[in-house]
């Protein structure tokens, strides 16, 4: 069943699926989303904190019963987590993959640690997600053109298929095809050897961004994916942003190390992720990777069903 953009009208779900939430942050958020003619709903944990681990939005088990709860909500047509943090791999086993199945696919929306979730849902439901800021996040209410992209990916998707930023650039060139796949790097090295982790990102673009880790930190996050088998069959690699990642040249070094001797094309700084100005890059469908073209370019709109109830 095809998802369908949004419109004005719509309910949506904001969901805590990992880091206690900053009211004040989020409520910045919230108005924007409701000046886009949404009707927001806010889950019975959304503003919890966990009982002993105050970096936690709430029990593991509330967390991941209000994103169910959305997820199986027919009345609701997207959810939003509301923002990253750590969490979402304590959660994510305790979702009911079997009821979610049952459930008509609508658009999820996160980055960062909400990876976790994107790789689940790509592995278990088969589902297209967004790669995308989240209304409890400081860019979403700070930065018009983040909060824009993210509108017109959900309402007007036709406007979004070709993607690219103003430092986008061939660290390798060449052309690829493939499914799109990734998110936050250190996210999905952790996700290796999990229940239902992917053996690997074949025939995939692979995307990956992240924040806060220097040079030899990547350094160690790519050989953990690289000796997983996570990075055999990849087809080319869409870098994002690496804010406070230390100086980017020892990023480029570390990043061409890994990736430049394996054949495919590399494009450095898309312009999604931890960065002042972000994108929202769909995940689990098929684009075409132009490295010296700058671009990603999907192949059509991710949401394309009827508009419509």
């Amino acid at each position: 069943m095809p998802l369908r953009p949004l419109r004005p009208g719509d309910r949506i779900a904001l969901a805590a699926t990992s880091g206690a939430i900053d009211a004040a942050r989020l409520a910045l958020g919230t108005d924007i989303l409701r000046t886009w003619g949404l009707d927001v709903t806010v889950l019975p944990h959304l503003h919890d904190t966990h009982p002993t681990l105050a970096h936690l939005a709430g029990a593991d088990a509330h967390r991941a019963a209000d994103l169910q709860a959305a997820w199986l909500d027919p009345d609701i047509a997207a959810v939003l987590c509301a923002r990253g943090g750590f969490g979402a791999h304590r959660m994510v086993d305790l979702l009911d993959w079997d009821a979610m199945r049952t459930a008509a696919p609508k658009p999820l929306v996160g980055f960062s640690d909400v990876t976790v979730l994107h790789e689940a849902f790509a592995q278990r439901l088969g589902v297209p997600t967004f790669y995308g800021p989240m209304p409890g996040s400081n860019v979403f209410s700070t930065d018009p053109a983040t909060a824009e992209h993210l509108r017109r990916t959900l309402f007007e998707p036709t406007a979004t298929t070709l993607l690219t930023g103003p430092d986008a650039t061939a660290l390798v060139p060449g052309r690829a095809h493939g499914i799109l796949m990734g998110g936050c790097a250190s996210l999905l090295a952790a996700d290796r050897g999990t229940p239902g982790a992917r053996p690997s990102f074949a025939g995939g673009l692979l995307l990956l961004e992240d924040v806060n880790e220097q040079p030899y930190q990547l350094d160690r996050i790519l050989t953990q994916l690289r000796r997983s088998g996570a990075l055999d069959g990849v087809a080319g690699v869409v870098l994002g942003s690496w804010d406070g990642c230390g100086p980017l040249d020892g990023v480029r070094a570390v990043m061409l190390d890994h990736f430049g001797g394996l054949g495919v094309p590399v494009l450095w700084e898309l312009g999604f992720g931890h960065c002042p100005s972000s994108i929202t890059v769909p995940l689990g469908v098929p684009a075409t990777l132009d490295a010296d073209a700058g671009t990603l370019t999907l192949d059509a709109p991710v949401l394309s069903g009827p508009t419509g109830a």
